[in-house]
């Protein structure tokens, strides 16, 4: 069971993902938006439960639906957004759009646009932490349509032969793009590869904090350990399309609506809160509200930002350490 303080950091940090994405949308209906947007609505239980539990010196690697894991290890809102829209205050300096955001500072090696392509980031992530002695973890985070790549088995049969301290996260939101999983994948269950490589591989709810929380504990315990990398599928859904301009023909609303309505991860977690007495409604009430106003806050940031300086396009192209 979760503590009070971890509870409420999670369902703060939930609100501020929920908050993120549905602006986006909402800005990109605006035409306000560089470009298309991956949107992670509906799945903010996996990163706010496994984020909870790293520290800067951890270390993650996104995907191209990565806003959500960004902002549960430690991007401020506004630098994100201004990132979003491709201005100069954003974290990458608004040369990195939606899909590659960045912040080494946080453990945030980055998001990634090539499906599994964070995998092996991750894993090299975790071989350097292994080979420097320092007691921490990397994650890599990706998706079902990622866990049939060639980077997911190699990363994998590395990080075991190695005992590398990788956590890889599989966020099943039930579509590669319009491909349903039962489609695409061998297995019922994407944590049973983990088998194939001598390893533990674990299935929870994804929409459960408590059962994602707690099965990423037993992992980074592992991990930590010296015993290597676990596999943990999160088995959750996206609310919004593959991307913004989704047509969604492959699937019905009546399965958008459902899930929506029995299995918002944010209203289960606030459920649990007020019933294990971790939290009054009053309070997660004011949460909510803080949230929306730093999301407001954040717009009008972004807003306002200036745009990049055509002087600087060579920038940061090329390392002059």
């Amino acid at each position: 069971m979760i503590d009070k303080q971890t509870g409420l950091w999670i369902y703060n940090k939930m609100h501020e993902i929920r908050d993120f994405e549905e602006t986006a949308w909402t800005l990109f209906t605006e035409n306000k938006l560089r470009g298309s947007v991956h949107l992670y609505t509906g799945e903010e239980a996996v990163a706010a439960a496994v984020c909870a539990q790293l520290t800067d010196e951890d270390l993650i690697a996104s995907t191209h639906r990565g806003h959500g894991h960004c902002i549960a290890k430690g991007a401020e809102l506004d630098k994100a957004l201004a990132e979003l829209m491709g201005k100069a205050t954003g974290y990458c300096k608004g040369r990195s759009g939606s899909m590659h955001i960045a912040d080494f500072s946080k453990g945030n090696l980055g998001a990634n646009a090539i499906v599994g392509g964070g995998i092996p980031i991750a894993t090299g992530g975790a071989l350097a932490l292994k080979m420097q002695g320092k007691p921490n973890v990397a994650v890599a985070f990706f998706g079902d349509g990622a866990s049939n790549q060639g980077t997911f088995h190699e990363s994998i049969n590395m990080a075991a032969v190695w005992k590398l301290p990788c956590i890889y996260v599989v966020e099943n939101n039930q579509f590669g793009m319009t491909v349903p999983v039962w489609q695409s994948t061998s297995v019922e269950d994407i944590s049973v590869r983990g088998a194939a490589y001598g390893i533990p591989g674990e299935t929870v709810d994804g929409n459960d904090v408590i059962a994602v929380y707690e099965a990423f504990a037993r992992a980074k315990e592992r991990a930590l350990k010296g015993e290597g990398p676990s596999i943990i599928e999160c088995k959750t859904y996206r609310w919004r399309g593959h991307w913004t301009g989704d047509p969604e023909v492959y699937r019905t609303r009546e399965e958008v609506e459902e899930w929506k309505e029995k299995k918002d991860p944010i209203q289960l977690f606030g459920n649990y809160l007020t019933k294990h007495k971790l939290a009054a409604k009053k309070e997660l009430e004011e949460i909510a509200d803080a949230a929306a106003k730093k999301m407001a806050a954040a717009v009008e940031f972004a807003m306002n930002s200036p745009e990049p300086d055509p002087e600087q396009v060579l920038a940061d192209v090329f390392y002059e350490g």
